[in-house]
């Protein structure tokens, strides 16, 4: 059996991706270039800039092409119980190698690049936003919030501690840190006894 072209394209993109984290972990975001991933992956930097416009784009596809399925959440009935699992899931991507200081040099270069800014919005901000209100609609519909309960405004204050902890602060995301927030959050999202 022969390779096909898109097999070999397939391959060529792993390659590629895999080298891309690979350095970025080495030399950091800072020093990274198209030209040192083109030479260490045997690729063309053509071959590059044709699939990603910066280092930035391809910095994003490569950590995401890891992790597609880390953040999914659970549905075990207890919507606490699934956010902690899945909050706990994130911080443990990005407390660690290679995702986490990657991601956080690739979130500093969104403020500079509307395309990557763009990209990391469309391709992991957005979707897990829609995953979070999605599972917390599914908890309010099924009475275990508050019925008038803003859910998006619930995701914001989700995250906003995450984000400025690892990204202001960069104090360490831990577990606890995350089941203090759930706590806080959940004593005013809860439904209210009627009295």
């Amino acid at each position: 059996m022969t390779d096909t072209p898109h097999r070999r394209g397939a391959d060529r993109t792993e390659v590629i991706m895999r080298t891309t984290l690979e350095l970025g972990q080495e030399i950091g975001y800072a020093k990274l270039s198209i030209e040192a991933v083109a030479a260490r992956a045997g690729a063309g930097k053509h071959t590059i800039y044709r699939r990603w416009s910066s280092k930035g784009a391809l910095l994003l596809d490569s950590l995401l092409s890891l992790h597609e399925s880390d953040l999914d959440y659970p549905d075990t009935g207890d919507i606490v119980a699934d956010l902690r699992e899945q909050i706990h899931a994130a911080v443990d991507l990005i407390g660690r190698p290679p995702f986490g200081p990657l991601y956080q040099a690739l979130v500093g270069e969104a403020q500079y690049d509307p395309r990557v800014a763009a990209a990391l919005n469309e391709r992991f901000i957005a979707p897990q936003t829609d995953k979070t209100v999605a599972r917390l609609k599914k908890a309010q519909d099924q009475g275990q919030l508050a019925s008038g309960f803003d859910l998006d405004l619930a995701m914001a204050i989700l995250s906003g501690p995450l984000y400025f902890r690892f990204l202001i602060t960069q104090e360490p995301l831990t577990h606890e840190y995350v089941d203090r927030i759930l706590d806080a959050l959940f004593v005013g999202m809860g439904p209210q006894p009627q009295p």
